[in-house]
């Protein structure tokens, strides 16, 4: 963030304008986040959101809701000649991805185990783990060509919640982000098969809600695979997986870092419920942010009421929810992408400042693009004299009291970036 002050004489001491941490001064922010899109998370948790008014990101399957365009598929040779050649030629590393993206397209229930196996081992292990993952694909193939599976049969797969549901609770506030088309192992992939994943997936959220919902996005399981990140960071800005920013500490759901002991601007800290979790200690996560001035706590749920990985229940989750919204007087409670959006906006932002002396004019810029649109809260020192103030931003204006403490006189307001220039008159002395 730059600042610069322009002025004349004297008063040039005096214009000195800072934009805050977070909105309105708060201490921290928090992200309620779900993954998956399970039925439970909109029958069950959503109402509760709604009743608490909180606001969270929903990352969805795309391919999974009803009426979505865009389905899992294999892209590439007919899958018949990469079965006959695992007959003789073994997985490799110049075959896996190929592989790896048909195996579970290939017509049979439960070949996408293989998928999901190998990938796990090779997302976690890398080359290291390869000939491991090469053994299981491997072994998918050798059942195939014995014909151990039964035909897949067309299930109903779907999640239970609709596009037209979904652009209701769009609607109460709520962010609707992607988690790819079918929740793959991003990992062992080929480049075009997790291009449909990435890419298709953002098509069908942009198609059913629009661009404001294609901001954001989680890689299913997790992933920080590298290669699969410098995809994924070319098609959506914001990621929970990681987002390599320079002001930004990022402690994922493993860790066992303290989040206070980070000297960056921001630390974003991920904590995972799973049904051991005690109550108290996912209050103490709360806690922590709240007794600093720099920390994002993410939370990561999955499923609800019985359905969904690690549910947890209505009855640990109403009062969690509450317990979270008794500090929205210290936390700024908002959806992943909003949080992203500030953070980004304030660290890129530049602050100009002309004092005269009828009033304080201030210009705030940012070169981020359309997409990052939040109102930033902006702190201006004022003269000691001044009892109320005016703040005027194009046709928007608000009338406050001017704030004494220990560093001098100030007001304390937002203000929207790219757009008109702040005027700042007392109007009271």
């Amino acid at each position: 963030m730059l600042v610069l002050l322009l002025g004349h004489g004297s008063h040039a001491q005096q214009a000195n304008t800072t934009i805050s941490v977070w909105p309105n001064g708060k201490k921290g922010a928090v992200s309620l986040t779900f993954d998956d899109g399970s039925i439970n998370q909109f029958t069950v948790a959503l109402p509760i959101l709604n009743r608490i008014k909180i606001p969270a990101t929903f990352f969805i399957i795309t391919g999974q809701i009803p009426g979505s365009q865009y389905q899992g598929k294999f892209i590439g040779r007919p899958v018949e000649q990469i079965i006959k050649e695992t007959a003789t030629v073994k997985t490799n590393k110049d075959n896996f991805f190929e592989r790896a993206s048909a195996i579970p397209f290939l017509g049979y229930a439960g070949t996408l185990e293989y998928h999901t196996n190998a990938g796990s081992i090779y997302d976690e292990g890398g080359e290291a783990k390869a000939n491991e993952a090469y053994a299981i694909i491997d072994e998918g193939y050798r059942k195939v060509r014995a014909g151990e599976f039964k035909p897949q049969e067309n299930g109903d797969h779907r999640s239970g919640v609709t596009w037209e549901q979904i652009k209701t609770f769009a609607a109460q506030g709520h962010e609707f982000s992607s988690h790819t088309v079918t929740h793959p192992r991003l990992a062992v992939l080929d480049e075009v098969n997790m291009l449909h994943e990435l890419e298709k997936s953002k098509e069908e959220i942009r198609k059913q809600l629009g661009d404001r919902y294609t901001f954001s996005a989680e890689g299913p399981y997790g992933t920080e695979n590298e290669r699969v990140m410098q995809y994924m960071y070319k098609i959506y800005p914001a990621l929970r997986n990681r987002m390599p920013e320079k002001f930004l500490t990022e402690l994922n759901r493993s860790s066992k870092v303290t989040p206070g002991t980070s000297k960056k601007e921001y630390v974003q800290w991920q904590r995972g419920a799973t049904t051991k979790t005690p109550l108290p200690m996912m209050k103490s996560w709360v806690d922590t942010v709240a007794s600093h001035t720099n920390n994002w706590l993410v939370l990561v749920f999955h499923g609800v009421d019985g359905i969904g990985y690690e549910a947890l229940s209505h009855e640990v989750l109403d009062p969690y929810f509450q317990y979270i919204k008794q500090h929205d007087s210290d936390l700024w409670i908002a959806t992943f992408g909003d949080v992203a959006k500030y953070m980004r906006e304030r660290m890129n932002a530049t602050v100009k400042v002309n004092e005269s002396k009828e009033n304080i004019s201030i210009t705030l810029t940012h070169s981020l693009g359309e997409a990052y649109n939040l109102p930033l809260t902006l702190r201006s020192i004022v003269p000691g004299t001044w009892k109320e103030a005016s703040i005027k931003q194009g046709s928007k204006e608000i009338k406050t009291a001017v704030v004494k403490n220990a560093k001098g006189n100030f007001v304390e307001y937002q203000a929207m970036p790219n757009q008109s220039t702040i005027v700042i008159s007392p109007l009271t002395k």
